[in-house]
């Protein structure tokens, strides 16, 4: 999808409620990290406890469907701000619930939450520091925070920035894509390289746990080989898999 100069958004939420704009990702990216967030949890059947899952920023709740068989006995909760979103997510999750990182904040107390699942979201906050410290605030002491985002570090960005070609993933404008391969508008405003972000999440408050790699279901189809084995470096990967636990 392109937004168009003929009809620009006024702002990031009219962005972001328009149905045209992506608010899913890759179904590769939502296994590897459901697998990553229920060797975390563990059962919650026989004798372990059913745990609370908030996915913050659920978009149309097909993450938190991936994730479901590996979760089973735990409660996926999905929280998203966009009406549209919230309207499609209902096909797949039984209570989405509106809610934002910012302003009035999660409609959850302090502690409430087990884990959160923070699926391709903080590339999209004009304040990432904001949300990192809302979503602390809901997590119980030892929650699990499970955040994916695109790598600016990329194995092909490296190649085109060596070009002098604008990286994949980075967006300098909300109407269309400018000096980099691809059309899709998705509305990125901020990229990570693994360094950045484990160094950002700690300095939150919380302790990096793993990080793994993911492909991007993006990639031209000859290509897709060699992203998935780059996979095996996350330094490399196009998709970052961060598992973090608070402190």
């Amino acid at each position: 999808m392109t937004t168009t100069a003929q009809q620009p958004p006024k702002d990031l939420r009219d962005f972001y409620e328009n149905p045209a704009v992506p608010v899913a990702s890759g179904p590769s990216r939502s296994l590897r990290q459901a697998r990553m967030l229920a060797g975390a949890l563990g059962p919650a059947t026989g004798t372990g406890t059913p745990r609370t899952v908030l996915d913050i920023g659920c978009g149309d709740g097909t993450a938190a469907a991936t994730a479901a068989p590996l979760l089973t006995g735990h409660r996926v909760i999905g929280v998203d701000w966009s009406q549209d979103a919230l309207k499609r997510a209902r096909a797949h999750l039984t209570c989405p619930i509106r809610g934002e990182l910012t302003g009035a904040g999660l409609p959850f107390a302090a502690g409430a939450a087990d884990a959160v699942l923070f699926s391709e979201v903080i590339e999209h906050l004009v304040d990432p520091d904001a949300a990192l410290d809302e979503i602390r605030r809901v997590l119980r002491p030892g929650g699990h925070l499970m955040l994916s985002t695109p790598n600016l570090a990329a194995w092909y960005n490296r190649a085109l920035l060596l070009a002098g070609v604008q990286p994949v993933f980075s967006e300098v404008s909300l109407r269309a894509i400018h000096g980099r391969p691809g059309k899709e508008v998705v509305g990125h405003l901020r990229l990570y390289t693994p360094r950045a972000l484990r160094e950002f999440v700690a300095a939150a408050g919380f302790e990096v746990v793993r990080l793994e790699g993911a492909p991007f279901h993006g990639v031209p189809r000859p290509l897709r080989p060699l992203d998935r084995l780059a996979c095996a470096s996350p330094s490399l990967a196009s998709i970052l898999l961060l598992h973090a636990r608070k402190t």
